[in-house]
């Protein structure tokens, strides 16, 4: 049976359409995607990301357990509240999961990782905590609530790692906050915030108390546009959800969350990446960091020296020039062999269809090639894989 967050009963009453995605139980849309995909565009929408998963790391081996973990290196976080974007690969080089990373001190972090990953993210994450060394001196604890009664809290220690059940009050809700008047918004229906939040930079997260307990609020998010995610104390989620709505923050499913992350070039898990995929394929080298030599992190072999994996293909974006709808595992045909699509969808913004897809290494940007729908072979433009941001078309 499908999980539910703490806002199910809350879907339900703004008329909600619900479905099964990565076993939980979340609305794809309230009535209209195509008017839920421009209010974030064009002001400000919510949606429920509780279905994600939560998790607080802390202990004296925090910092170099992560640097161990991740592709990207929690040592450039200085700031309190800073975040991170990285892959946690598997010793092959494959993509377990992509996750942000917060920064509290060098023995607190907080990561969010991808709903449909998450059993498969804490094994492999207590697996790594007792595996090098001796094992690691951290603990990390789920803080998603799985049902409608209950929280399971697992604490995971290393170097003998074990695990701590209970219920109740550390579940927490998570609540996104997006578009261009997003912020303003969340300031109508929460004043008392905007001291702590109002300076917030870009991919920056503060922690405060507030009268509905402790939150944390990221200038972060999945859609291409400017906002906050907010996690909050399970028990107030619904209530939290009123407020913004009184506020005029319209709610959002996840048939409007995909088509924004889409046109601003987002990966899905899943979709775009897997475990058979290297950062470098899905257009995330950026989130490789190398610099520092001495550190080995996890999947680091399998991408640099003598032994790494022989990059074939590249991540792009396409344009459709014909009529049709670009979907996702759709065969890409170019001069230098044939690629696929990965994700795709009509694009509300442009008014017109596009994908990201995987091509042969050196298929031009700016060039076309054909895409097969449906027995028939469409014209393409390649472009790069940002079609949209901040409300304006960049293609």
């Amino acid at each position: 049976m499908p999980l539910r967050t703490p806002l199910y009963d809350s879907h339900l009453a703004a008329g909600a359409k619900m479905v099964d995605f990565s076993g939980w139980e979340m609305p794809i849309h309230y009535g209209s995607q195509i008017e839920e995909h421009h209010a974030v565009r064009r002001d400000a929408g919510m949606f429920d990301v509780s279905h994600m998963c939560a998790l607080d790391l802390a202990g004296p081996d925090a910092r170099a357990y992560l640097r161990h973990l991740l592709a990207n290196d929690v040592a450039k976080l200085v700031t309190p509240g800073k975040a991170l974007y990285s892959c946690m690969l598997n010793r092959a080089g494959g993509v377990i999961d992509d996750l942000i990373v917060y920064y509290f001190s060098p023995e607190h972090y907080r990561v969010v990782v991808n709903a449909g990953t998450t059993d498969k993210d804490v094994a492999w994450m207590r697996a790594q905590l007792s595996g090098v060394d001796g094992g690691f001196n951290a603990t990390v604890m789920v803080r998603r609530k799985g049902s409608e009664d209950a929280v399971t809290l697992i604490a995971l220690q290393g170097p003998n790692a074990h695990e701590r059940r209970s219920t109740g009050v550390d579940a927490v809700a998570m609540i996104a906050v997006q578009g261009p008047h997003a912020r303003e918004r969340f300031w109508t229906a929460f004043p008392d915030s905007r001291a702590a939040t109002e300076k917030l930079e870009n991919f920056q997260a503060t922690e405060f108390t507030s009268s509905q307990g402790d939150w944390l609020v990221a200038r972060t998010g999945y859609t291409g546009e400017d906002g906050f995610e907010i996690t909050v104390p399970a028990e107030v989620a619904a209530e939290v959800w009123q407020a913004l709505l009184a506020a005029g923050v319209k709610p959002c499913g996840l048939g409007a969350r995909d088509t924004l992350r889409l046109e601003a070039g987002m990966n899905l898990y899943g979709q775009d990446m897997d475990e058979s995929i290297s950062p470098y394929e899905a257009g995330l080298k950026w989130t490789v960091d190398l610099k520092d030599p001495a550190r080995d992190f996890i999947g680091k072999s399998a991408l640099v020296g003598d032994s790494a994996r022989h990059l074939h293909n590249e991540f792009a974006g396409l344009l459709l020039l014909d009529r049709g709808v670009l979907r996702a595992h759709q065969k890409v045909i170019t001069p230098l062999g044939s690629g696929e699509t990965t994700s795709g969808s009509f694009s509300p913004t442009l008014n017109q269809s596009i994908a990201l897809a995987r091509l042969p290494v050196g298929v031009a940007i700016g060039s076309e090639v054909e895409v097969e729908i449906r027995d028939k072979l469409l014209k393409a433009r390649v472009v790069k894989p940002t079609f949209v941001r901040n409300g304006k078309p960049l293609i």
